[in-house]
């Protein structure tokens, strides 16, 4: 187990250049939330028939935010009928979590992804929880040696020693943050000889989050993004463009393009629509 120390993180490059823009191929945008939503849960069931066929489970990573609305429906058919056999063979562990009680209906996201949709999973569906404290690096110890202990062929390891996700759901911020890791802070630059699991103390409650390379090793990255409202008409699409197309922005001023290299991004059109013609016209 590598420790937590600010040493640890300061060692990591200070200074990173830009990140070349995604590959248009690997943007999708569809009509509005609905299409979405719909895509993501056809994903998340793909993938985890994907995964259980090859070595027999699924192990899931999976954002607060948004993302957890989109799951709504996930372990039912498009019919409506149960379809939850394979949520009893399925691992999830979170991309970043509050460090609060579990039970805490405002602010863990376990709350409020039980009270959405893990009530409609099996009970042998295995969901890593924290122990419900506020001491980051205590959660965040205890969260990477629960990961850690889990067999091969529950959660792989690859050849760099990092966790092989079969999914990893990622939400962006406004501020480009992915899990908890946020602009201008060491926590992004933290490498793939770090820590899986970190704790960010930046705002209270405190939280733990998975590191950039363990999201970038995930078989499968996606990024979804979504959504209108009176404040924001056009939806993400200011920070879609920065995640996706502005080669201007690095990890530390936008740590969403940390994930240009890995993800598959679907969005609405309204987050898209700052993309630019090259992403626009592909779709």
């Amino acid at each position: 187990m590598k420790t937590r120390t600010s040493s640890k993180l300061a060692s990591s490059p200070k200074s990173l250049p830009p990140i070349e823009a995604a590959p248009v191929d690997k943007v999708k945008i569809l009509k509005d939330s609905d299409e979405v939503g719909s895509r993501i849960r056809e994903i998340v069931r793909e993938a985890a028939e994907e995964a259980i066929s090859e070595r027999g489970s699924f192990a899931l990573a999976i954002p607060g935010g948004s993302i957890l609305k989109m799951l709504v429906g996930t372990a039912r058919g498009e019919k409506g009928e149960q379809q939850d056999d394979w949520t009893s063979k399925t691992t999830v562990a979170y991309v970043n979590h509050k460090c609060v009680e579990m039970d805490d209906a405002k602010l863990a996201t376990h709350a409020k992804a039980t009270a959405l949709f893990f009530k409609d999973w099996s009970d042998d569906c295995n969901i890593l929880t924290m122990s419900g404290t506020d001491d980051a690096d205590k959660e965040s110890n205890e969260y990477e040696e629960m990961m850690r202990s889990l067999p091969a062929n529950t959660l792989p390891v690859n050849d760099d020693g990092l966790p092989v996700f079969d999914l990893a759901l990622i939400g962006v911020g406004d501020d480009g943050h992915i899990g908890s890791l946020y602009p201008s802070r060491e926590e992004v630059l933290v490498g793939r000889d770090g820590p899986w699991v970190l704790p960010v103390t930046m705002k209270q409650p405190p939280s733990i989050t998975l590191s950039l390379p363990v999201m970038q090793s995930a078989k499968k990255v996606v990024v979804a993004a979504c959504g209108v409202s009176e404040k924001y008409p056009q939806g993400k699409s200011a920070g879609m463009r920065r995640a996706i197309a502005d080669e201007t922005e690095t990890i530390q001023s936008f740590p969403a393009v940390g994930l240009r290299c890995c993800a598959l991004w679907v969005m609405d059109e309204a987050a898209a629509s700052k993309l630019g013609d090259k992403y626009i016209d592909n779709n």
